[in-house]
């Protein structure tokens, strides 16, 4: 009885051993598809869109009915807050591209990793001692990322093909060519070159097994450039999108246990009138050019967004400069045709997390988007593009988060999120929420 007693005894101490161990770690595979409104997922019979692999996703996991943005909804803030859970004016990358007045940056973006402030997704990764690998996630160039293709381009020539070998892993490119075929100009975003980049994922989840990989679709925002979101050719190009987003998951699955999340950096609207702000401002002498219209000199300037604008000040201490664009702003606001939806002040734009060293941010109207000419009219019909960047709190600026996986709950409906939740949530399902301690956002599967 004695020799039963001690064997029930240590098989319950084995038992309660077993239950005590973590389940094993996870995976995680995060793929961005560039412009996906949620619509048109979450109401894709009314498109008549064919998206099996998307829809699917809802039934598996959970997702959010919006994401809202930060300012400005453009591509590389956005994703930078979607891997490090803080705004843009704590993490760095305030636009697409850098303040160039003068164009002195020659069309420059903001691609590199070295400019965010805080850490990432893939430095709690690295850190944590695992591999990590990506297809051209924006401001990745120089990334701690064990298998690297950033996105990078310059003169949009054949020429940027070699510096993108240069710029990623050593030896990288040339493998995946050899494996799955050449390799896309970074530069050029066509569905048949998403298809390309997809098949590079799968080969580097495949064969490097990673714990975090992260991918970038930009096929839909192209075409909803062009065309206008929900057009016909948009639709096309999302069905065709759809059958990349099977591929990877059917890849991420086979790297299991994995859990697999599909986000986009902001929305889309129509747009066929355009605000040249910094003609506005030159015509109040705030802006000096020359005879070929170059710009030779200003005191205060706009920082283009698609569908807003911060106003930079030269010098902040310039009163009569802020008091000048004080004066046109308030003009424009005034005037229902001139398409000026909201102007924001400093303090305002520092509470919505963008742009810290702006005097103003001004907010466009549906229909209208920001125009580079530095000559009047200031207001003007232009061709029909679809554009964002307008301020976050528009929902047509809202983006999308689905994901499933281990301990996922189906059919989870987690309603209108914020674009910070994002890296916290992630963090948390490869359990190095600590690496991630800075984060603005929560944990939205948090029990």
């Amino acid at each position: 009885m004695r020799r039963i007693t001690s064997l029930l005894v240590v098989s319950m101490f084995a038992g309660l051993g077993n239950l005590q161990q973590p389940p094993p770690p996870v995976s995680l595979v995060l793929l961005s598809i560039d412009g996906l409104r949620p619509e048109y997922v979450l109401d894709a019979d009314r498109y008549g869109l064919k998206i099996p692999h998307l829809r699917q996703l809802l039934r598996d996991g959970a997702y959010a009915t919006g994401v809202k943005g930060v300012l400005p909804t453009v591509t590389f803030p956005s994703h930078t807050t979607m891997v490090t859970g803080v705004s843009p004016a704590r993490h760095g990358i305030l636009a697409n591209e850098p303040f160039d007045p003068l164009m002195h940056n020659l069309d420059g973006w903001y691609w590199y990793a070295e400019d965010i402030k805080v850490p990432t997704l893939w430095d709690a990764v690295s850190s944590a001692g695992f591999v990590t690998s990506n297809v051209e996630w924006p401001a990745t160039a120089g990334a701690r990322i064990t298998y690297n293709i950033p996105s990078y381009w310059r003169a949009r020539t054949p020429d940027d093909q070699k510096l993108h070998r240069l710029l990623a892993t050593p030896g990288l490119l040339p493998e995946v060519e050899a494996a799955v075929g050449p390799y896309p100009p970074s530069y050029e975003w066509t569905v048949e070159f998403d298809g390309r980049r997809a098949a590079v994922s799968g080969y580097l989840i495949a064969k490097k097994k990673p714990r975090l990989h992260l991918a970038y679709f930009a096929a839909l925002d192209e075409e909803e450039h062009a065309s206008g979101p929900f057009s016909a050719k948009s639709l096309a190009v999302l069905e065709r999108i759809d059958d990349l987003v099977g591929q990877l998951r059917a890849a991420a699955d086979q790297n299991s246990p994995s859990v697999f999340a599909v986000v986009s950096d902001h929305g889309f609207h129509v747009t066929t009138r355009e605000v040249h702000l910094n003609e506005a401002l030159r015509e109040a002498g705030l802006i000096l050019v020359d005879g070929r219209g170059r710009v030779t000199g200003w005191r205060a300037s706009a920082w283009m967004a698609g569908g807003s604008a911060a106003v930079m000040l030269k010098d902040a201490s310039d009163a009569e400069a802020r008091q000048s664009v004080e004066r046109v702003l308030e003009r424009l606001a005034a005037d229902p045709d001139s398409g000026v939806d909201r102007v924001l002040d400093h303090a305002q734009a520092v509470a919505a997390g963008g742009y810290p060293d702006a005097a103003f941010v001004v907010g466009l109207k549906p229909g209208f988007r920001m125009g580079s000419s530095l000559e009047p009219p200031v207001v003007r019909v232009g061709e029909l593009r679809g554009t964002h960047g307008m301020l976050p709190a528009d929902p047509a600026m809202d983006s999308v988060f689905f994901i499933v996986g281990p301990g996922i709950p189906a059919s989870r409906n987690l309603g209108r999120i914020d674009m910070l939740d994002i890296a916290p949530t992630l963090a948390a399902r490869l359990r190095l929420e600590s690496g991630l301690s800075h984060t603005e956002g929560r944990d939205l599967l948090a029990q």
